[in-house]
């Protein structure tokens, strides 16, 4: 059987499992496959293990893969996988479990960074000079969260440690369900906006939730706030984030996700960072890029593929 494992962007896959307990041979791509060129790069695979929110796998593309008999997806779902193109090309689709405590801890480790500037003293630092501007504290610092979810829990959790004071927002948030775990509520986004410093996203995409952190909630933001993605790109409204950015001189902003993944290199968030300097922190979409989280993504994508391999697929999608 011939298995191909895509978007190994660190070259970790192979250390991450034992994929010799697998009967075929694993094929393991560490760079993107161009769009136009996927069907004909994985037309020889009978399985493809992908990383998800990475390799887009529309209807076009299952249908285009006569060998095709299981897909395995990183993650409990992985909304780029058109299902149900699979199911009637016959191809049985795969999944693992995943770890939410990685991103919650990014989110914490971005909101400190920036709260107390260390980018930007640090670079001060290395210019010969010394202290600058002082930052804030975490204690008593106003957290908004625009979701409370499991990783949005998560972060009110490890917030409160620091002694933040954590709010929340969803469509579906009911004030009952925010005091069951601690935190208060707030009946709008943009009543969440105006008594937030900090303000993070932790929403799934969908169409409805699609831009719903756009130009009229960051007009509420008080000045110097900081807003934080963790979550997904097509949450934030990246035009009316620049906008906000250029109007406060004091607005911060700390994204982990983008549109485009890798980062071209002509991305308007390279240009913005350059534009707004250590305001804006971009990292490389490490939320759930961890040791422990990879472990469990491979153990378990080698697991499904044994598990198919023996008749008796598991957690199917």
């Amino acid at each position: 059987m011939r298995i191909a494992v895509l978007d190994d962007w660190a070259g970790v896959a192979r250390d991450m499992a034992d994929w010799t307990r697998l009967d075929g041979t694993v094929s393991v791509f560490k760079q993107p496959i161009p769009a136009e060129a996927l069907a004909e790069t994985l037309a020889p695979f009978e399985v493809i293990c992908l990383m998800r929110e990475r390799t887009p796998f529309p209807a076009a593309l299952i249908t285009a893969l006569p060998n095709l008999r299981l897909i395995v997806t990183t993650g409990p779902r992985n909304a780029a996988i058109d299902l149900a193109a699979a199911q009637a090309a016959g191809v049985v689709v795969s999944s693992t479990q995943s770890r939410k405590t990685s991103t919650a801890e990014l989110t914490l480790a971005m909101i400190l960074h920036q709260s107390r500037r260390i980018g930007a003293e640090m670079a001060r630092l290395d210019a010969g000079g010394f202290q600058g501007v002082p930052g804030r504290d975490l204690a008593d610092l106003r957290i908004g969260l625009v979701g409370l979810g499991n990783v949005g829990q998560q972060v009110a959790t490890l917030a409160r440690a620091f002694g933040a004071q954590v709010t929340a927002w969803s469509p579906n948030l009911t004030e009952t369900l925010a005091n069951s775990v601690a935190v208060g509520f707030a009946p709008t986004l943009q009543a969440l906006a105006e008594q937030s410093d900090v303000l993070s996203i932790h929403m799934v995409l969908s169409d409805r939730s699609s831009g719903i952190l756009a130009a009229k909630a960051l007009a509420a933001l008080p000045g110097g706030a900081l807003v934080v993605n963790t979550s997904r790109a097509g949450l934030l409204d990246r035009a009316a984030l620049f906008d906000w950015m250029e109007q406060d001189a004091t607005a911060l902003a700390a994204i982990d996700v983008f549109e485009a993944e890798p980062l071209p290199p002509d991305d308007p968030w390279r240009a913005a960072r350059i534009r707004f300097g250590d305001r804006l922190m971009l990292t490389p979409h490490l939320g759930y890029v961890t040791r422990a989280t990879w472990q469990l993504f491979y153990e378990q994508t080698v697991e499904a593929v044994a598990a198919f391999q023996q008749g008796t697929p598991i957690r199917v999608l």
